[in-house]
């Protein structure tokens, strides 16, 4: 994997510690590797073409729990993004990018972390072999997000999106950069991610794989599964992202559209499509990097594919990263202490919390916010 780093709006953002905390209480925020050019340039490789062609495989999926066994479960579902490969290889405008979304393989997994484990794939992995055969079949990229482990990191569940480039191969795994918090009152999301345990990750791989760029033929490529969180967008900008390709489940619009607009990249969206009412399933998009929706799928439940076609030539041409008010912003910045610390999971395997609920007993009592009082109460849950 070759992750590239954290710039320095994201880092203070995301890692900012109050004056005169400690090592313990919150790291250092010094990084030694160029992370950001000065001049605004970034590297990017030649491109093989001016206009390139992305589709967003909006599908439907089946969770791993509901098969009778789990292969034959990850065996289905490789079949169904397979078909839907074949379809979007074989219509409309030859695909040089296909984007699926966060859970084409595994599905949603509900239950404990023990149960969770087990409707994992790895990557690489069996999984990551068929769908590269698929990827040279089309001469294309496929990116797709997975629940997935690694035995670097026994017993954390990951959210991982995975590159293929059109040679089938592997070439980066996208780990969530952070969870949404106190999204619901009586838990919080068990996934580990960079900031749960940047420290641990920032040695095993170094900070330039904090927000990795991918540099391709078909332009500069990165993934995420967050969402409303500028900052972390603003990075990616600032590391030279010219596509930013999101694969969280249930979006809104206004989300991928303005992210796409502040910071002056293409974006697309793809959504798990289920019918459930009041949920945002489906309907998948693609904007351009003025935020306008340049194809969107109609669908909330059904299997589908949009397309569209990106000038990449002529947006790179005199490209810049944007100009963020980072100076005039910064002496806030520097005192903003964030509630939740990085490395609140980087904890022994036993200690990892089982389910949603000890999840956020962990997090209360890592709160920066609470009182000792506060934290107390969640002791021993």
């Amino acid at each position: 994997m070759k992750y590239l780093g954290i710039s320095a709006l994201a880092l203070l953002a995301a890692c900012a510690t109050a004056p005169g905390t400690s090592a313990q209480d919150g790291p250092t925020h010094s990084v030694s590797q160029t992370l950001v050019q000065p001049d605004g340039s970034y590297e990017t490789v030649p491109l093989a073409k001016d206009v390139i062609t992305l589709k967003v495989m909006q599908t439907t999926v089946k969770n791993l729990s509901d098969y009778p066994t789990i292969q034959e479960g990850l065996d289905g579902n490789l079949a169904h993004m397979k078909a839907m490969a074949d379809k979007a290889c074989t219509t409309g405008n030859k695909p040089d990018i296909l984007l699926f979304h966060e859970f084409p393989l595994t599905g949603y997994s509900s239950g404990t972390r023990t149960e969770k484990l087990k409707y994992t794939v790895q990557m690489p992995g069996p999984e990551t072999d068929y769908l590269g055969e698929i990827a040279r079949n089309c001469d294309t990229y496929i990116v797709f997000g997975s629940y997935a482990t690694d035995p670097d990191w026994p017993g954390h569940i990951l959210s991982l999106n995975g590159v293929i480039n059109r040679d089938g191969e592997l070439v980066e795994r996208f780990w969530k950069t952070r969870n949404i918090k106190r999204l619901y009152p009586d838990r919080e999301i068990t996934t580990t991610t960079i900031e749960s345990v940047r420290d641990k990750y920032r040695a095993m791989y170094g900070p330039e794989e904090e927000f990795p760029v991918v540099k391709t033929e078909f332009g500069n490529l990165a993934v995420s599964t967050v969402q409303f969180d500028p900052f972390v967008f603003a990075a990616f900008a600032m590391r030279g992202t010219e596509i930013m390709l999101r694969t969280a489940t249930l979006f809104a619009d206004f989300d991928v559209q303005a992210t796409a607009a502040q910071n002056n990249y293409y974006s697309a969206m793809a959504n798990i499509a289920f019918d459930i009412p009041g949920y945002n399933a489906g309907e998948s998009i693609i904007v351009d990097n003025k935020g306008k929706i340049i194809a969107k799928s109609p669908s909330l439940v059904e299997d589908d594919i949009i397309e569209a076609q990106i000038p990449i030539a002529e947006f790179r041409e005199g490209r810049r990263i944007p100009n963020f008010a980072v100076d005039v912003t910064m002496p806030v910045i520097e005192q903003y202490v964030q509630e939740f610390p990085v490395n609140h999971m980087d904890v022994a395997r036993e200690d990892l919390p089982e389910t949603g609920a000890a999840m956020k007993a962990l997090m209360e009592r890592a709160s920066r916010f609470n009182s000792d009082e506060e934290k107390a109460n969640y002791i021993g849950k």
